[in-house]
């Protein structure tokens, strides 16, 4: 039972930091949205939440190299919280600011989410024995998925006793604890941790440029995420503005994702023992094209809140698919060098996403910018993962990716 204690600890540090990332990602749009009564405040509220994060990434990557995952995950979680807690007060000294004082601290979080995906990336490694790291990336996704159940189920619950600027004081304290799970740790620095940033910077897009597979799985995740951000910048609106539903159906829907997902996720050890990795990532790929394609087709916030969970299911699946291959094909002393670069082109999408919703989305309506993203999503995306599991296959030496076993 004591190697387990660190996976442990891990694991409840990870829930408490996304579910703190879950309870301001419920309060923040409604309380735009309601304060603005706009999709275009919306999307633009978004855009900027992700602009600061691309620019971090790559040097986020670095800084996980020299630092280690553990020390740079708690100093992030410590100033994230430090972030809530001032747009706590300056919104409640200046309720005129409550606009301008979101958007600053979405600019802050997004500027330190960088170091904190970093550090997951960099700290998988050392907690999990390599015949495990399947399983490991599974308890990562695990983890998303309940906080994406218990973030908005209990921000739903406490918004009727409380006004959702408290939800952000409990999201900062989540993030403190999240920081004190951590401590002791694997902190593993890279031999090259002394490394110049410039260099080290360069030396990331050389081995991202000049692994094919992980290129393709860059841009594959880029069209994926270019879908879902469209429709995560518009959610509170297209809820609450097109179908007039309550705030709680806004909580209600994404709880039922991540329930959905969970219950998804519990059997991907079963199915597994069945598919190989390749498969599975080509069914959640498949119901995550078909659930965008129904929301854009939706006349209602069931039909709607029902697609927006089967798509998040489908991701799910695909997520364990891309998360255990693109470990696999990057040497592991230069997997923060790499994975920053990875994230700030496939992330590259959701400020793009945002924008699209406040200018096209506002113009011409959201879910007809929906339905004509999960069309080309659906063609094109569906050749563009065929060739990424064939570059992959290639790298990993595997002639057909349905014999690969995935331990």
């Amino acid at each position: 039972m004591v190697e387990h204690a660190p996976l442990r600890r891990f694991g409840a540090g990870l829930l408490l930091g996304l579910m703190a990332e879950q309870t301001v990602l419920f309060a923040v749009p409604l309380m735009v949205y309601q304060a603005t009564g706009s999709l275009r405040y919306s999307g633009l509220v978004f855009a900027l939440e992700w602009l600061p994060a691309l620019l971090a990434y790559p040097f986020a990557g670095v800084l996980a190299d020299r630092v280690g995952g553990r020390t740079l995950l708690q100093w992030a979680n410590v100033l994230r919280a430090a972030s809530l807690a001032l747009t706590v007060l300056c919104c409640s000294l200046a309720p005129a600011l409550t606009v301008w004082a979101l958007a600053a601290n979405g600019v802050l979080l997004s500027l330190l989410m960088a170091p904190v995906r970093m550090a997951v990336e960099r700290t998988v490694p050392q907690v999990a024995p390599a015949e495990r790291l399947a399983h490991t990336q599974s308890l990562v996704q695990n983890m998303e998925l309940l906080a994406q159940v218990l973030g908005p189920a209990c921000a739903a619950a406490l918004v009727l006793y409380s006004g959702k600027l408290a939800l952000l004081g409990l999201a900062a304290a989540a993030l403190l604890l999240a920081a004190l799970c951590w401590h002791g740790l694997p902190d593993a620095h890279a031999n090259s941790a002394r490394q110049p940033v410039l260099g080290a910077l360069r030396q990331g897009w050389q081995l991202l440029l000049g692994n094919p597979p992980i290129v393709s799985l860059a841009l594959l995740n880029f069209s994926i995420n270019l879908a879902f951000a469209c429709v995560l910048s518009a959610n509170a609106f297209i809820v609450s503005g097109v179908f007039q539903a309550a705030d709680g159906a806004f909580g209600l829907i994404n709880s039922a994702a991540g329930a959905l997902g969970l219950l998804n996720f519990l059997l991907v050890p079963w199915l597994l023992t069945r598919l190989s990795i390749h498969q599975l990532g080509a069914l959640g790929f498949a119901v995550l094209c078909g659930g965008i394609l129904a929301m854009g087709l939706a006349n209602g916030v069931l039909a709607y809140g029902a697609s927006f969970v089967l798509a998040m299911a489908g991701c799910t699946l695909f997520n364990v698919f891309n998360r255990t291959q693109r470990i696999k094909v990057i040497p592991r002393e230069h997997l923060g060098k790499v994975m920053g670069p990875f994230y700030l082109l496939n992330l590259a999408s959701y400020p793009l996403g945002g924008l699209l919703s406040a200018s096209i989305g506002q113009r011409y309506g959201i879910q007809g910018l929906i339905l004509a993203l999960s069309l080309l999503l659906c063609v094109p995306g569906a050749l563009l993962f065929h060739l990424t599991t064939r570059r992959l296959n290639a790298a990993l030496g595997t002639e057909n990716p349905a014999m690969e076993a995935s331990r």
